[in-house]
């Protein structure tokens, strides 16, 4: 991705931002991409130049305790001491603020895979009425007694060994169960697609599939709780148009049942326009697909048909 700054969070940690822009004369939106746990935003670079190409400005910060934000190797995989998956999600507005005063007229939309996609749906609980369009990628529902039971270890690793323990047994707890899915896995991340080529680009890229800290964990259990309470679920716009994609061998979103899930909750809630993609086979970086072109082509096709334009100077 050719631009990069940083901004400043409100508690003064530097945030470091991507940003592709389209040919002005071609600019029909704007898309802001929130990346997954143990990953970074430059991964969505072929994702980022496929919406560019159809008119599309893309942001895409590397949240707290990960990517370049990060200062020190050992702060990755930790959000913060306390209720750190807050501030991710108020960094995700802020950045939001910043697009908004640059390109006043022009409609946003926001694209979350894995952690992402619930970083997504607590930000549009609070602040759905001001973006045009939600694509929720790799998202997961309700994790009931294992998600209890992950808190309750989150909680006392942080209080026996501190909150940014890397030792914590979630680490191995959570991709061991998905990796389970696949027979005869070439390696511990085969969970995560079909192409070979991005499973060994994950393994060797040392800002990926870092362990993380146990006060991560209880970020991102918390964060999945919260999101996937029905109370919350009823705060996001009813007329916001939601997309979610998944691959259907994705142990993430418990191979569909997960994604159908939410899916309901959704249509429950009263939101008026949803609707969900399943690509047979595909695991859990559909993105990072063997057939990602098809993807990125219905991610496009979406988005166009949810585009109201430029609004008026």
């Amino acid at each position: 991705m050719k631009n990069k700054f940083k901004f400043t969070a409100k508690d003064n940690q530097k945030i470091f931002v991507y940003n592709c822009l389209a040919k002005e004369v071609d600019i029909r939106g704007i898309v802001q991409i929130a990346h997954g746990m143990a990953e970074h935003a430059a991964r969505y670079e072929e994702v980022a130049s496929a919406l560019v190409n159809n008119g599309y400005i893309v942001y895409a910060n590397d949240h707290r305790g990960h990517g370049k934000t990060v200062s020190k190797r050992e702060d990755l995989g930790y959000f913060a001491e306390e209720e750190g998956w807050k501030l991710v999600v108020e960094d995700f507005y802020q950045l939001t603020n910043i697009i908004k005063k640059k390109y006043p007229n022009y409609p946003i939309f926001i694209l979350g895979h894995s952690m992402g996609s619930l970083i997504v749906r607590n930000y549009i609980s609070k602040y759905g009425g001001e973006v045009n369009g939600v694509i929720l990628s790799g998202t997961l529902s309700k994790q009931g007694l294992l998600g209890e039971l992950g808190i309750l270890i989150a909680v006392l690793e942080k209080w026996l060994r501190g909150a940014k323990n890397k030792k914590s047994i979630l680490n191995k707890l959570v991709f061991m169960r998905y990796n389970k899915a696949f027979k005869n896995p070439r390696t511990p991340y085969d969970w995560l697609s079909r192409d070979n080529n991005q499973v060994d680009q994950y393994i060797n890229d040392p800002l990926c599939g870092q362990d993380c800290t146990s006060a991560f964990f209880y970020d991102l259990l918390s964060l999945s709780k919260e999101v996937n309470q029905f109370e919350n679920i009823q705060k996001i716009p009813k007329d916001l148009p939601i997309y979610l994609i998944s691959g259907s061998k994705d142990p993430v979103g418990d191979n569909k049942k997960g994604i159908l899930e939410i899916y309901n909750s959704y249509l429950k809630a009263g939101i008026e326009d949803i609707e969900y993609k399943f690509y047979p086979g595909g695991r859990h970086e559909i993105l990072n697909e063997i057939n990602k072109e098809e993807v990125f082509e219905d991610i496009i096709n979406w988005l166009d048909n949810h585009n109201r334009g430029v609004k008026d100077e």
